[in-house]
């Protein structure tokens, strides 16, 4: 999205990120996000199974920085971007205590890269997409990523209506433009990647919040995560319910197929 309605919508996001990281406005949700282990855990794995000797990207930055597990285990560099400049700074922050020179940190529009084409092994990201442009973002991800490379992101979904009704009446944790992804953003995705490895997690686990000051919280979401994977692998259409799915896009097309009429 180009324009004065694309920018206006870059500096509400930049304004919104800005006050998430410097202020800590989402900690209410830390009760939800304690029941994302195994989607984290997939993520994690994947990132350093992957990471031995190459440029890695990660695609939205901050105070978590990834590179800091990741260098260790042989990443040639890390470069993290974020629309926000707090974010940026706090990212660079961990370099600087960490002793982490390879771990660069850059305020960057996310939807037109300043970095040339083939330039990272792999991109990461959480809970970014459903931020930005999916069009401009796909097509800048398959543009800088190595032709053997693969982009791994964590994002929520748009489609079941209990976490859609939670959406609506809490507004002010979300940025007025984020849209949690549809089956159809997968497909937009298809365009631009020969592949895209939809993985799937919390369903029944998200009941587990009721019960997250107990002392076997984490013993109950890990009972509810396998019961997830049974009921996607047996009964598929609810996938599209879970809160979230990660991404796995490779193969990058030189040119993105035609969109479908």
């Amino acid at each position: 999205m180009t324009g004065t309605a694309g920018r206006e919508r870059l500096k509400r996001e930049a304004e919104f990120h800005d006050k998430t990281f410097g202020e800590e406005t989402r900690r209410q949700a830390d009760k939800f996000y304690a029941v994302t282990t195994a989607s984290k855990n997939f993520y994690r794995a994947f990132l350093r199974d992957h990471c031995e000797g190459r440029a890695i990207l990660e695609y939205g930055c901050g105070p978590h920085s990834h590179g800091t597990i990741l260098l260790p285990r042989g990443a040639r560099l890390v470069a993290g971007i974020d629309i926000s400049h707090v974010a940026a700074v706090l990212h660079h922050e961990i370099s600087l205590k960490r002793d982490l020179p390879s771990l660069h940190s850059c305020v960057m529009n996310a939807e037109s890269l300043a970095f040339n084409a083939s330039s990272f092994g792999v991109i990461c990201g959480t809970g970014i997409l459903h931020h930005l442009d999916l069009e401009s973002s796909f097509r800048e991800i398959a543009r800088v990523l190595t032709a053997d490379g693969k982009a791994i992101f964590i994002e929520p979904l748009g489609h079941n209506p209990v976490i859609n009704l939670y959406r609506n009446r809490t507004p002010e944790m979300r940025s007025a433009d984020e849209h949690p992804l549809l089956m159809s953003d997968l497909d937009l995705a298809r365009r631009f990647f020969g592949r895209v490895d939809v993985h799937y997690f919390h369903l029944s686990s998200l009941g587990a919040v009721l019960f997250h000051r107990m002392r076997w919280f984490a013993s109950l979401v890990t009972l509810l995560d396998g019961f997830d994977r049974l009921l996607f692998r047996c009964l598929p259409f609810l996938r599209k319910h879970a809160w979230a799915a990660v991404l796995v896009l490779s193969e990058p097309r030189e040119s993105p197929l035609p969109a479908a009429r």
